[in-house]
């Protein structure tokens, strides 16, 4: 985690060993008066439950099922007589990344993803009602509409028609959530695994500028390299009603290390003699260091949940959820992480 000093998120990737990218994914709109507890972070009890769930790694048909709720998903974008919501993806970055999205209900914004240079955005346009994803994919070479990228790849596609594979941080939005559809839900998953740094950063309309940033903004930042030094303890004041704890147990390296070995995508080379020394996280890692999620890594009922598995008390986290709840306490870690990893706005912004 990082201290509330930080300012803003980065990320690398290997194809950029010496340049630092940041993707920020920001949802604005005009948001309708909404009773808003002082918990924005709650249970996502009223969602159906096929909404966000993640199923077994590599199957697109049930990564992009239709909620029980919602209208069918459409490409889009939306119509000019639709009730229209912007989703601004912004590449603060030195570097090319390559976003993609995925549409599960509502009008979509009509493009599953596209190349983003450095320090630009792309608005896009969602309907009101809209379910969706977004990620980003790293090291892609793009041959027309061929775009093969090293993490979050779709079938080699630029333009997604399905989710990203694993692994991938994803940001996910249920636009018209909760009781009477007049909520928005959005999180940050881990669920598929970990490939960049993500946050999702809340613009309110001016019938929710009372809402303070600490309790609508999030972030993951599980990459080395991009923490602040260790913050003092204590309390730090973004105004006089909500206190930000400063984080002080977080650090470049105990960051470095997170993810389980077996978890890793690009395990480190091994030395001249072919054996790693034991402990394995003694061994210096990448800096660019993707990790699996303890699903895909598997594939076991128990770790993806499924099956007889597929109940809150029987499904636990595993090494891999305990890991990134303790680096990104802000994500979700595995399918029953609902209670600590979802944040609840008003109708009409994300």
């Amino acid at each position: 985690m990082l201290s509330a000093r930080r300012s803003h998120f980065q990320l690398m990737t290997p194809g950029y060993a010496s340049k630092r990218l940041i993707l920020i994914l920001i949802t604005l709109g005009s948001l309708i008066s909404a009773a808003l507890s002082s918990e924005v972070r709650i249970a996502r009890r009223d969602i159906p439950p096929d909404v966000f769930r993640h199923p077994r790694s590599g199957s697109p048909s049930d990564v992009l099922r239709h909620p029980k709720r919602g209208p069918p998903a459409k490409r889009g974008p939306p119509e000019d007589w639709e009730e229209k919501v912007p989703l601004v993806v912004t590449n603060r970055c030195e570097g090319k990344i390559w976003p993609g999205l995925a549409t599960q209900a509502g009008t979509g914004p009509g493009t599953g993803g596209f190349e983003l240079g450095p320090g630009t955005n792309k608005t896009l346009w969602v309907s009101a009602e809209w379910q969706g994803r977004v990620w980003g994919r790293t090291n892609c070479t793009v041959n027309g509409d061929s775009c093969a990228c090293t993490t979050g790849d779709c079938f080699s596609k630029l333009d997604c028609e399905f989710s990203g594979a694993p692994p991938a941080t994803l940001a996910e939005f249920n636009l018209a959530g909760g009781v009477d559809n007049k909520q928005t839900f959005y999180d940050i998953s881990l669920v598929d695994g970990y490939n960049l740094p993500v946050g999702i950063t809340y613009i309110p309309a001016k019938n929710t500028t009372y809402i303070p940033p600490n309790l609508t903004n999030c972030a993951c930042i599980a990459t080395a390299g991009w923490l602040y030094e260790k913050a003092p303890t204590g309390i730090f004041r973004a105004n006089s009603s909500f206190p930000i704890p400063l984080e002080a147990n977080e650090t470049n390296e105990s960051v470095s290390g997170w993810c389980p070995w077996p978890n890793l995508v690009f395990p480190p080379t091994k030395p001249a003699s072919g054996i790693y020394p034991y402990p394995d996280d003694n061994v210096q890692r990448p800096a660019f260091s993707p990790c699996k999620s303890a699903c895909a890594t598997t594939g076991s009922n128990r770790d993806c949940c499924v099956g007889k598995y597929h109940d809150p008390n029987i499904c636990k986290p595993s090494r891999y959820s305990t890991s990134v709840k303790a680096v990104c306490p802000d994500a979700y870690s595995f399918a029953f992480d609902d209670q600590k990893s979802t944040f609840i706005v008003p109708k009409g912004g994300g």
